[in-house]
């Protein structure tokens, strides 16, 4: 790895003293590797370091990493949360694509996060995911919510609306979504139905998960389908179909029959 300004931002000295022990050892001794220990600190140790990379804790004694993160202007590094187990920020950072370690950090994590991170230093998203993030810690309502795709060519922030339904593809989740060509991201669609089902999205079958408000109408010939606002077939199967359609109607959403 070449030589990178990496900066961790934590109150717990401990802490940063085996996370920068771990990065010596994946990224080698030559890396430059600060130190902050909490909001105000880090704040100034970004501003005079302009660092590549910075690790970052959520709860500190002068605040959280999110009071610092709406304290930085245009940033331009690399980002990696690290955090205790914590469902709620987890979430916002799967929808904005962020990376997170939890603590105790494991090696292999660690190695996988910053390889990442080191291939993504000359690519400067992160503003817009750091929207994104916030709109979801914010509980912003569902119209101004987006997620963050990335494919191997470029980072789409999606407005969650706009989805039409995701189909899985092995290990790779397709989505369609609606006015643009169908996006292709290297996760599966289990993490994408806990990260949409919370907001009203149906699992309708194995390989799918749709947006209910898209859905026009239930056909029942041929096994039974649902027929979406775009024109798009899903397959709804047997063993779904009482939850999805009862799940339908419970929300006034009940789909012509044919």
């Amino acid at each position: 790895m070449n030589n990178t300004k990496i900066l961790i931002i934590d109150n717990e000295e401990e802490l940063r003293a085996g996370l920068r022990a771990m990065i010596s050892k994946i990224a080698g001794a030559d890396q430059q590797i600060d130190e902050a220990d909490g909001v105000a600190s880090g704040l100034e140790a970004i501003r005079t370091l302009e660092p590549d990379i910075v690790f970052l804790d959520i709860e500190m004694e002068d605040g959280t990493g999110f009071d610092l993160l709406q304290q930085v202007s245009a940033p331009k590094f690399q980002l990696i949360f690290t955090t205790a187990h914590n469902q709620y920020a987890i979430q916002a950072f799967r929808f904005s694509a962020l990376d997170y370690l939890l603590k105790p950090i494991n090696p292999d994590e660690l190695r996988s996060s910053l390889t990442k991170a080191m291939d993504n230093i000359s690519r400067h998203d992160i503003a817009a995911q750091l929207t994104v993030m916030m709109q979801q810690l914010h509980q912003k309502v569902d119209h101004e919510r987006k997620i963050v795709l990335n494919d191997k060519q470029s980072t789409y922030f999606v407005p969650i609306t706009s989805i039409l339904f995701c189909e899985a593809e092995g290990p790779y989740t397709r989505f369609f979504i609606s006015g643009g060509d169908p996006i292709l991201v290297s996760r599966n669609l289990k993490e994408f139905e806990e990260m949409l089902t919370p907001l009203g999205f149906l699992r309708t079958h194995h390989s799918y998960v749709v947006n209910p408000a898209r859905i026009r109408m239930y056909d029942k010939t041929d096994g039974g389908a649902l027929i979406l606002d775009s024109g798009h077939n899903v397959p709804l199967s047997q063993r779904r179909k009482d939850i999805v359609l009862q799940s339908l109607e419970k929300d006034n959403s009940k789909p012509a029959k044919k």
